[in-house]
């Protein structure tokens, strides 16, 4: 089966929430910045291309939720959860088509203080949680031309 887009999450900007976990979304439009309607603290304070949008295998997710860690598509901050993916020959500059939209992939995102706030994490698991998902890939990119992307989107490399 080809990879394609399982899951797009998105979360808006409220007041006193952090940008996580996002929601899911059946259609976004996506635009040089990232998605429309999400909210990302890192992105807006760096106001970077390179970090438009953030993507994940659900097999990554999948490792987690085998290892005891209930994780779900948008916990981890990421917009895009793709299916079927070998993350194995991702790397910095190549390109890919999701709908109408063209991505680049820029870096590898570390984890981020943020995700203590998530309810199975809490302070006295912090640091097993950081240190289990570290090197555990999601993909920054960068947006080189703009549209829509819906869920079920083929996910191909240019």
């Amino acid at each position: 089966m080809k990879p394609f887009v399982f899951q797009i999450s998105v979360k808006p900007d409220t007041v006193g929430e952090i940008g996580l976990p996002k929601r899911p979304a059946t259609q976004v439009q996506i635009d040089i910045a990232g998605l429309t309607g999400d909210y990302n603290c890192y992105r807006q304070k760096k106001n970077a291309p390179d970090l438009a949008a953030l993507i994940i295998s659900t097999d990554v997710l999948g490792e987690l939720n085998k290892e005891g860690w209930p994780v779900k598509p948008g916990d981890l901050g990421e917009n895009l959860t793709i299916a079927n993916i070998d993350y194995g020959p991702i790397s910095p500059d190549q390109k890919y088509s999701i709908g109408e939209v063209e991505i680049e992939i820029s870096y590898t995102c570390d984890p981020c203080a943020n995700l203590y706030a998530l309810p199975y994490v809490g302070d006295k698991r912090r640091f097993e949680f950081i240190k289990t998902i570290m090197n555990r890939r999601e993909w920054y990119t960068r947006i080189l031309n703009e549209g829509s992307i819906l869920v079920g989107n083929s996910f191909s490399i240019i």
